[in-house]
């Protein structure tokens, strides 16, 4: 029984009973009515309007001895649990339930009728080859590390008759079966139809001649897309698209036994026909899925009842979902561009048609729930909060708990584990989530709340939990220890005054046990727990130096036993006992306010998914002499079956209380443009929406509305909404927004300035009004923001011209003599000015820039920049032919046979003009840079263009004409998997970059990954005019060389774990496939020496260098070893250290 001070706790805030409570603890049934009510949250958003045909009962079990093909991923069942999860369902040895997780990309891949010699029958072969001993076939494919005997034949038996039976996809590959047995030899393929005669919305169950069709001999030229062809025999798999219907029955025969369709992309809403066309009409497969993972009376609940088969259903089916939207985004993306719509209007007076030559391309945007620019914008809008509400009170983890009772009732009454039913673990823990929140705003347990933030995250074990931030009005903040004491408590209660307390804290809020006691606790990391747990004893609570509070712990000898150990308040993670009680779960309160713990927090709650590394090997179709497998890192984020099921149902990944708006703004005529790369430029400029943006509007709305003339852009949200379909805002009825400009970079020039003054101006009613100050127009919005006061501790680049131009034009005067052969001339000071700003010019044109892009430094005369307009390739095509053609001659008499070989491959592919990918592998002396200058000479002898770049600055210096691979291309520093290179078509950079041979980037593993990718994808879209299959080839068809030596530094990841710097080196790109690799191996530094002795000894020496870069020094590792140095290698203690280096060397 509660205590009576528990009582009062209660009463202080008295739960109601009925389903919509979270402390109260209603029916399954009433819990599924109710959350069944709000179709926009779990089922379809057309729900009423949408029909979808149940499916059949099935009388067996689910079981992977059916399907039809792999289900190509990697699959972790045995991982640590997160520090919240540790309170729920874990062993002695901390391990926890089942969990199906998902690694990498999510495929489904079919292979032929029948196996290649000498390999066994799998998945559909099974239904054809050697169909006399089927049942142990089956068995074998899948028991090569288990017993026959774990396994009835006789079920196996039974179900292998049910589909025979009943599946049209087990008749379709048993009449393959028969037509082999007929005649033997023939050249026999099966097609998997796509599409269906049928009405999607109405039937599912097709028959054998719906779903595949016999083919003999050549398949017709006009399949139908995304038709599946099995071929007779072949040794290579295929991808089965997630849109075909049979994509989800041959996954998951036992789930959809007569063969049912999955999702098909032609289900029409019901009434959708008299829909406006701006209506979608199609079921999307997010609300198919969503539709399929409900309990409905009168349907089979095969897929629910499945256990751990419908925990990878669920995992499949959002893999699926975000499958299909980057596969749009991805088949879309060459056709989306982006422009000026200043520069759009001046190609159409120009008198140009096309729109494919302007602008760059757009790649995955931040409504992409997930991607990087989400996280950047979410982080963003947070801080827009925080710079509103001020720094957050409190940050509170709430962490579902798989045994609530309402869970327990619902899988006890069907014989399951909360594991088997996450769909139910979501929906509860979505429904108890929200009732915290109208908690903590409503009841105000610690005050009257001004601003929520939280984000969900789906951690190791998978169990849902939120990261939620709470800011309290100015009158409610918990200043001191004792005010925190009132409402977070470390310590173990009483257990005869507060049982129900003592018990839920026990339960739910104890860390470990970790440390000497149980040293395999997940939490441990090189001996110690990483959480730092046990705390210290304190006897009141402090807030530190730094920020952090440091909670009271009496030692007053309280104690809880878990696992057979006893804990103390040293174990005790922080709690509000309110909470605790009501909600039954672990709930951490944390004291936060403080600027120092800001940005980490808000970093914290918005930080994306979390990445694991899976290893995965992937066949070659090679021939045989190469290596069948290879063995390599994958790193992504992976998916756990309560995300999935979260993600199908639409829930809110994250959450913000008020709403930011996010205002966009641009400088007169260059709102950005978003066009379809054939659209004709007159009917891109004439759009309406082009002329009437939210920025735009903003400023008609100042001269129709007298409120709207005291409001910032900032402010204006809170007042008024933006209606988009009207393009127009209007006052507000209710409720309000928090607005936030978007960042704009320093280096954005006048853009970023107007944004400065945006923070400041109120009422403008045109861009002038912007840029007046105290009734004066200025001629620019830096100007305007000096006139306020804004820019008065800038260094301003006019004010260093002025100090310093005579230093640098100290040479121009000397260059003009030599150049005029005058050794008299004088120049005036002007003059000195103008050459010397000319000169500047020039070599900020070579970096992509202009002096015109630092306003208001004085321009050059126009006649001294004559000539000079592509700057880039000028330089480029400058070398002297014939002093080039010496240097290769003799650098060509220098190769080794090893050195000759890497050159004439390469050679012969910028000779062949058809593109390649190549990656010269060599350690340190092997003579790399030898072979890029030789490469260098022989191409610019030529009269061509070679692009020398490297990773670093200094290894660019090595290089003939080199640069850093950023600067050369405009690759953002903030490079994400997402961004491409900063070059418009068009542009000097472009035009370089068409006339290139060769590419070589020195270092190359130094660099990350995206970086290679965001060049690939800029080069296969500026090159597409030159050469129309650039889509199609890395890199746009260019010849790129890449060098480096894997053992030396990798790319440098702050903070970064091994698995993070693994997904970022080049190996894990997507364009590693196409890299051939050449290696060199002999080291040309070790060829001289003093003496045949020194020279054995710089040997032994470099190969056991080499031994300890390749992880084979020392004992067989997994890359963390001892190592111990040879002796011979080693300088003896002496008298003078520093004299015995000097003397060795």
């Amino acid at each position: 029984m509660p205590s009576a001070a528990e009582r009062r706790l209660f009463s202080a805030s008295p739960m109601k009973r009925s389903s919509g409570s979270c402390g109260s603890r209603p029916s399954s049934a009433a819990l599924i009515r109710r959350f069944g009510s709000k179709p926009s949250s779990v089922n379809s958003p057309r729900s009423t309007t949408t029909t979808i045909p149940y499916l059949n009962p099935n009388p067996n079990p689910s079981s992977v001895l059916f399907s039809f093909f792999c289900f190509w991923r990697d699959i972790d069942v045995d991982v640590d649990v997160d520090e919240e999860e540790s309170q729920y369902n874990l062993d002695a040895t901390g391990r926890g339930p089942y969990v199906f997780k998902l690694h990498g990309q999510n495929c489904h891949m079919i292979g032929s009728l029948l196996p290649t010699q000498g390999s066994r029958p799998r998945f559909a072969q099974l239904y054809i080859y050697d169909t006399e001993n089927e049942v142990l076939n089956r068995i074998g494919a899948i028991s090569s590390s288990r017993s026959y005997d774990e396994f009835d034949i006789t079920i196996v038996n039974e179900l292998k008759s049910m589909l025979d039976e009943c599946n049209c996809l087990a008749k379709s590959f048993r009449m393959a079966r028969d037509r082999f047995v007929a005649e033997e030899h023939q050249d026999l393929k099966l097609r998997l139809l796509r599409k269906r005669g049928t009405d999607g919305r109405r039937y599912n169950l097709p028959t054998s001649s719906e779903v595949a069709a016999l083919i003999v001999g050549d398949i017709e030229k006009n399949t139908v897309e995304r038709d599946i062809v099995v071929e007779t025999q072949t040794g290579l798999l295929q991808r089965i698209h997630e849109l075909h219907p049979s994509y989800l029955p041959m996954q998951y025969p036992l789930l959809f036994p007569y063969g049912e369709d999955g999702y098909r992309d032609d289900i029409q809403i019901r009434g959708s026909e008299s829909f406006s066309s701006k209506k979608r009409r199609r079921v999307t497969m997010r609300e198919y899925f969503a539709f399929r993972i409900q309990d409905r009376a009168g349907e089979a609940a095969t897929i629910l009842s499945s256990k751990r088969l419908f925990q990878q259903f669920v995992v499949d089916a959002y893999t699926m979902i975000e499958s299909e939207i980057l596969s749009y985004i991805r088949s879309h993306q060459k056709n989306l561009r982006v422009e000026l719509y200043k520069g759009l209007s001046e190609a159409f007076l120009r008198g140009e048609t096309s729109a494919s030559s302007l602008g760059k391309r757009t790649i995955l945007p931040f409504s992409f729930t997930g991607g990087a620019r989400y996280m950047i914008q979410n982080y963003q809008d947070a801080m827009a909060i925080c710079k509103w509400a001020g720094y957050p009170d409190l940050f509170i983890t709430f962490t579902c708990n798989p045994k609530w009772p309402e869970m327990t009732k619902f899988i006890t009454d069907r014989g399951l584990k909360p594991e088997d039913r996450p769909d139910i673990m979501c929906r509860i823990f979505k429904i108890k989530l929200d009732q915290l929140i109208r908690d903590l705003k409503k009841k105000q347990y610690f005050g009257k709340v001004k601003a929520v933030v939280y984000t969900i995250e789906f951690q190791k074990r998978g169990l849902p939990h939120a990261h939620i931030l709470l800011f309290l009005n100015a009158e409610d903040k918990y200043p001191t220890g004792d005010d925190i004491d009132k409402i977070i408590s470390a310590e173990i209660p009483n257990k005869h005054k507060h049982p129900v307390l003592h018990d839920a804290v026990q339960n739910f809020m104890i860390h470990g046990p970790c440390g000497i006691s149980h040293k395999n606790s997940p939490c441990m990391k090189d001996g110690k727990c990483s959480k730092y747990f046990p705390k210290r004893f304190n006897s009141g609570t402090v807030i530190d130096d730094d920020g952090y509070p440091i909670y009271k712990r009496r030692d007053d000898g309280s104690t809880v036993e878990k696992n057979g150990i006893l804990l103390d308040n040293r174990f005790v993670v922080p709690y509000n006992p309110l909470l605790l009680i009501k909600y039954q779960a672990h709930i951490n309160v944390e004291w936060c306010n403080q600027s120092r713990s800001i940005k980490y927090l808000f970093k914290y709650v918005n930080k994306g998914h979390d990445r694991v590394t899976a290893a995965f090997y992937q066949s070659t179709s090679e021939s045989e002499h190469l290596q069948d497998e290879i063995k390599m890192y994958y790193d992504c984020r992976y998916v756990s079956p309560c995300e999935a099921v979260w993600r199908i149902f639409g829930f809110d990944i994250n959450y913000r209380e008020p709403p930011v708006e996010r205002l966009s703004f641009h400088l007169q005529n260059e709102q950005t443009v978003v066009f379809d790369d054939d659209e004709p430029i007159d009917s891109i400029v004439g759009r309406t929406g082009n002329n009437q943006t939210m920025f735009l509007a903003w400023m008609d709305a100042n001269k129709d509305f007298e409120e709207a003339r005291n409001l910032t852009y900032g402010e204006f949200p809170t007042k008024f909404v933006w209606k988009k379909d009207l393009r127009s805002w209007r006052p507000r009825k209710r409720g309000f927004s928090i607005g936030r400009l978007y960042y704009i970079p320093p280096g954005s020039g006048e853009l970023h300035y107007m944004r400065i003054l945006l923070n400041f101006c109120k009422c403008p009613k045109s861009y002038e009004d912007i840029r007046t100050v105290n009734g004066i127009l200025y001629p620019s919005y830096k100007d305007a923001c000096y006139a306020l006061g804004l820019l008065d501790d800038d260094k301003e680049p006019e004010f260093i011209w002025d100090t310093i131009w005579h230093h640098l034009a100290d040479d121009i005067l000397h260059k003009q003599r030599t150049l005029l052969q005058h050794d008299t001339l004088q120049l005036k000071d002007d003059e000195l000015k103008n050459l010397t700003l000319a000169e500047i010019d020039k070599l900020l044109r070579s970096n992509g820039k202009s002096l015109a892009e630092f306003p208001p430094m004085p321009l050059p005369n126009e006649d001294l920049l004559f000539g000079a307009r592509n700057k880039l390739l000028q330089d480029e095509l400058c070398y002297d032919r014939n002093s080039m053609t010496r240097e290769h001659k003799t650098l060509m008499s220098s190769l080794t046979d090893e050195q000759k070989g890497v050159y004439e491959t390469i050679i012969s592919a910028v000779s062949k003009n058809k593109g390649g990918v190549f990656f010269l592998y060599g350690y340190g002396g092997t003579g790399k840079t030898f072979i890029w200058r030789t490469l260098s000479a022989a191409i610019r002898s030529k009269g061509q263009i070679v692009l020398n770049v490297a990773s670093s600055g200094i290894a660019s210096l090595l290089l003939p004409g080199g640069r850093t691979a950023h600067s050369r291309f405009g690759i953002p520093l903030a490079i994400t998997e997402e961004s491409t290179c900063n070059i418009k078509q068009g542009s000097d950079l472009a035009e370089l970059l068409i006339h290139t041979k060769l590419i070589i980037w020195d270092e190359a593993p130094m660099a990350h990954r995206f970086c290679f990718e965001a060049l690939d994808r800029t080069l296969r879209d500026i090159l597409r005019f030159s050469n129309p299959s650039s889509c199609e080839q890395p890199f746009g068809g260019k010849v790129v060389v890449f060098g480096g030596d894997f053992r030396q530094i990798l790319p440098v990841i702050p903070k970064g774990t091994r698995q993070d710097i693994i997904f970022a080196t080049i190996n894990s790109s997507y364009l590693w496939s196409f890299v051939k690799v050449l290696t060199l191996t002999k080291n040309m530094r070790l060829e001289t020496g003093s003496s045949n002795y020194n020279l054995e000894e710089m040997r032994e020496f470099s190969k056991w260098i080499l031994s300890v870069g390749g992880g084979d020094a020392g004992e067989e590792n997994d890359g963390e070893e001892i190592i111990e140095i040879p002796d011979e290698f080693l300088i003896k203690e002496s008298i003078n250290p520093i004299a015995s280096i000097v003397d060795s060397t």
